[in-house]
């Protein structure tokens, strides 16, 4: 691999992992990110200033520094351009079609139906009137979605037709054509997400966690709590129709994501990519979990390197616990007066990481998406009841005062 050159598409907090595992196995790392002052430039070889979604600014700037591979990690508006990047240059690929199946949330059930997975009743809608009569036609809660966004932005959950108008304008605004959304029944039950890789032998999950979310926001996630066994849910029933379902996708390699929910029996697909979880699920919580170096066998992939060795959950790991915990404060309309207690946090063992994206000054509100959640920690231990006691002690150590 040495001497080799990738193009990174993406250069935010959550691809700066990829960049470092790239460039600690040898690879020359150009990165392409929006901003001049993108963190990921400070890790790489080179930065040059392109939205991920340029496509052709993009195949100018591999073109230009002829890279031997494009890849992206942790970002779904990024995937499009590394398949037309790579499909240009003759690069290992996806492919545009599976790029866009795995971006896109309609074609993602419209392939449920026909391939047999579990689906709720959806509706492609380009109006509020569509919506409106969606919501009649089935008589329970919906969830309109934009198609292709991410991190939870424009997702409603409706139960009555008052605020649909508004709803609907704010949904279309993050579809990448500005004019649909999709509208389905609300599944009710637990959700799930679940990461893996694409292998010779067929797809295997290497992660999976049980979802909770903030109370006054459902459609936001509060808590990821990562095991391989759970005593309240069929972790062998939803390892194998992920594996069936991104086998039928036919997706050629790289690593997965995806979202699932509980309901009557069965794991419905919420959604599904050809990426990693973000907030270094893909980076941080998958070896941990998995003991499996997925970014390692993803560069391999991306490189053209085949990989050899069968890839499999480290059976030692069975007990292992990990969570991705998001931080909720409100202050309410008041400045944050103090903040304490977080080198404490830091310097545990079992703490991965920390981040608070607010400082003394600052006036905290709720998390409006996912972008706009102001904490987190990631951390792990060997079984579920000293990672709760953990959890606890993190959570009554950071003190914020207004």
């Amino acid at each position: 691999m040495k001497g080799k050159r990738l193009l990174i598409i993406a250069g935010g907090t959550w691809q700066v992992p990829l960049i470092k595992k790239a460039k600690e196995l040898g690879f020359e790392v150009v990165n392409s990110n929006l901003y001049e002052d993108s963190i990921g430039f400070q890790y790489a070889d080179f930065g040059e200033v392109s939205d991920v979604k340029d496509k052709d600014k993009n195949l100018e700037i591999a073109k230009r520094y002829q890279v031997d591979g494009v890849i992206t990690d942790q970002s779904d508006i990024a995937v499009p351009t590394v398949a037309y990047v790579a499909t240009k240059l003759g690069l290992p690929t996806i492919g545009e079609d599976k790029a866009a199946l795995f971006t896109d949330k309609f074609q993602m059930r419209e392939f449920c139906k026909d391939h047999g997975f579990p689906y709720p009743e959806y509706k492609l809608c380009s109006t509020a009137d569509e919506v409106k009569a969606f919501l009649e036609r089935t008589g329970k809660t919906i969830i309109i979605k934009p198609i292709d966004s991410q991190s939870s932005r424009g997702v409603h959950v409706i139960e009555h037709n008052d605020r649909i108008e508004e709803l609907f304008e704010d949904a279309r605004q993050y579809s990448k054509d500005g004019k649909s959304v999709i509208a389905e029944r609300f599944i009710q039950g637990t959700e799930f997400t679940i990461d893996g890789i694409v292998t010779e032998k067929g797809h295997v999950s290497l992660a999976i966690s049980e979802k909770k979310h903030f109370e006054y926001n459902e459609s936001i996630a509060s808590e990821l709590f990562f095991s391989n066994v759970n005593s309240r849910f069929d972790y062998d029933l939803l390892r194998r129709t992920n594996n069936a379902l991104i086998d039928s996708a036919e997706l050629p390699f790289g690593i997965t994501h995806a979202e699932y929910k509980f309901e009557d029996g069965q794991f419905y697909l919420i959604e599904m990519a050809a990426r990693g979880g973000g907030t270094k699920i893909a980076s941080d919580i998958v070896p941990i979990m998995s003991g499996v170096d997925n970014y390692a066998c993803l560069l391999d992939f991306v490189s053209g390197k085949v990989q050899a060795a069968e890839i499999k959950v480290d059976e030692a790991l069975v007990n292992r616990c990990a969570v991705l915990k998001f931080i909720d404060v409100n202050s309410k309309g008041r400045p944050v007066k103090g903040i304490s207690g977080v080198e404490d946090i830091r310097n545990n063992d079992h703490v991965i990481d920390f981040g608070l994206e607010f400082g003394v000054g600052d006036i905290v509100g709720e998390a409006e998406d996912d972008r706009s959640r102001v904490g987190y920690y990631i951390a792990y231990e060997e079984s579920e009841e000293k990672l709760r006691s953990l959890m606890k002690v993190i959570e009554e150590t950071l003190k914020v005062d207004f």
